[in-house]
């Protein structure tokens, strides 16, 4: 597990909307770490699905089992998570957001990263997140 500091860039790479922020990177404090550190608002989990999976992307990034695995829908959850040693994470871009209904959604995203060995890959997924009554959970996705 790797840590960031609270005031870092939010690995995720959202933006601020806000006066003063607009354009300017979030702060891991701000955006996903107040999901990944237990910070939330009497809740761990974001309030939509494309939150949802850029917190997943940053636990990801800092190696955190234990989030990505309680933001997993149950029906779809692995026993574990095998993190590859060496990987840089390089980037998230989020290409669409799709609300099928009030408890399913669709997020496109690209996630850049670079092994330890090999040219830098790009996933290109389409993510299915499904609410189960406050909380967005992980389902699947697919590769695209």
């Amino acid at each position: 597990m790797k840590s960031l500091a609270a005031t870092a860039p939010c690995p995720c790479g959202r933006l601020g909307a806000a006066p003063g922020q607009k354009g300017q990177p979030l702060c891991y404090g701000e955006c996903c770490g107040k999901y990944l550190e237990g910070h939330g608002l009497n809740s761990p989990f974001p309030g939509d699905a494309q939150s949802l999976m850029r917190s997943r992307y940053s636990a990801f990034v800092l190696e955190r089992e234990d989030y990505l695995l309680a933001t997993w829908d149950v029906t779809r959850r692995p026993a574990s998570i095998a993190f590859d040693s060496g990987v840089k994470w390089l980037g998230l871009e989020v290409r669409s957001l799709r609300t099928l209904d009030e408890s399913h959604a669709e997020v496109e995203f690209i996630a850049r990263q670079k092994p330890a060995q090999g040219p830098a890959v790009r996933l290109h997924e389409r993510s299915r997140f499904v609410r189960s009554g406050v909380h967005w959970h992980y389902v699947d996705g697919d590769v695209l």
